[in-house]
């Protein structure tokens, strides 16, 4: 088994007196903490503070921004042009970024957060601006993406402005055929057995195939993997992962 493979977790996604997550307990398990930025979770405390723990325990900090949706945590698709995301983005870039200059570090990585995430398989123009706002807030900022069966189409955008790119798959959610994420109304779309979503972690890491939602084998090659903060499973998930692959 590879170990090169990172973990990475959606953190900092309290709200006010609303809490997600286990960050606390989960941040010394993982290599890259996606942190919201304020558009779809995260206020600015618990930014500051989650900040200072991935600090803490020396975890990459990402950007999760989001498209402005406070009320359906970011996984509803709204009809923002491509200027409006390239602007989106770099306004939350900047304010997560106060954070960690204060604290004394650096945003490491892009992800994008929920349906924004997901508009970019399938938008080239958002792909794009996201793109643009990355390069404009810093020439060497990478952007996480979703690793598909075939990612020539991020390729090909990414080095047109000259953003570096990490591919990410997920432990714990199920793949249509062609890599796509299965959509979270599609029964099976989360994974609740914690036995599935340990295998799939490990199949990923490995280079291996996996099942797919219609069972089929499916491969996909990934820099970092992601297990979900807001899985009440999640948290055994990561202690056992993080074992195996250390072990290794």
């Amino acid at each position: 088994m590879t170990t090169r493979i990172l973990l990475n977790c959606d953190m900092g996604e309290s709200f006010g007196a609303w809490r997600m997550g286990d960050d606390a307990h989960a941040m010394p398990l993982i290599d890259q903490a996606n942190l919201a930025c304020g558009f779809h979770a995260g206020d600015p405390l618990t930014i500051q503070r989650t900040v200072a723990l991935a600090v803490q325990h020396g975890v990459s900090i990402g950007a999760h921004p989001s498209y402005p949706d406070l009320a359906g945590f970011g996984r509803r698709h709204l009809a923002c042009s491509a200027e409006e995301v390239e602007a989106l983005v770099l306004y939350q870039l900047g304010a997560l970024d106060a954070f960690c200059q204060a604290a004394g570090t650096q945003l490491a990585y892009v992800k994008p957060h929920g349906a924004l995430y997901n508009d970019l398989v399938r938008d080239d123009e958002l792909l794009d601006a996201v793109l643009r706002a990355c390069a404009s807030f810093r020439r060497d900022l990478p952007l996480m993406v979703l690793a598909l069966a075939d990612n020539s189409r991020e390729r090909r955008l990414a080095a047109a402005v000259g953003v570096p790119l990490l591919f990410e798959a997920f432990a714990d959610r199920a793949y249509l055929a062609d890599g796509q994420l299965a959509p979270r109304r599609l029964a099976g779309a989360v994974h609740q057995d914690p036995e599935r979503t340990l295998s799939q972690a490990l199949s990923i890491a490995r280079g291996q195939p996996f099942a797919d939602l219609d069972g089929k084998p499916l491969q996909l090659q990934a820099d970092s993997l992601c297990v979900h903060g807001d899985n009440p499973e999640s948290l055994a998930v990561l202690r056992r992962l993080r074992a195996q692959l250390d072990a290794a």
